[in-house]
């Protein structure tokens, strides 16, 4: 019976240790298992292309501690210029949550360009309640930020 509950309490306790590093809640959303942002979208590619383009570890570029992937060389290079400008905002938690006073990973598929920024949402229902009234939704996660951000780890 002790061979049994062993291994069980040496799983149960990893498990724990897992569970504790995944609610570490960082500044920059990042994919769990690769510890890169927007799982590996290239952000330049919301703003210059039909659709959101997949990124390559090609062309990475490291921000903020946390690497990013771009589609091409050039996109790397204008986002390496003015990152501040083509990252999401709120370090790609969820807009509409923000706004709600709470935080959530956003969704790279959920998205929305507003105002020349790009939001990332956690569901395609909270992209849509930001979209019901875009102007609100930012002032008020705007101002919630700042307080949010402070409960936050340096990736």
């Amino acid at each position: 019976m002790l061979a049994f509950v062993l291994p069980l309490f040496g799983l149960a306790s990893g498990g724990l240790q897992l569970a504790r590093a995944q609610s570490v809640v960082t500044l920059i959303v990042t994919d769990p298992l690769t510890g890169i942002a927007m799982s590996g979208m290239d952000p330049v590619s919301y703003f210059t292309e039909p659709a959101p383009l997949q990124g390559s570890p090609d062309y990475e570029f490291t921000w903020n501690n946390v690497p990013w992937y771009f589609s091409s060389p050039a996109n790397r290079d204008v986002f390496s210029r003015a990152p501040e400008i083509y990252a999401p905002q709120f370090g790609g938690h969820d807009g509409m949550g923000v706004a709600r006073g709470f935080l959530s990973d956003g969704d790279a598929r959920f998205f929305a360009l507003f105002k020349q920024r790009l939001y990332l949402f956690y569901s395609a229902s909270n992209r849509e309640a930001f979209l019901l009234a875009p102007d609100a939704a930012a002032t008020q996660a705007e101002a919630r930020w700042p307080e949010l951000a402070k409960t936050l780890s340096i990736n």
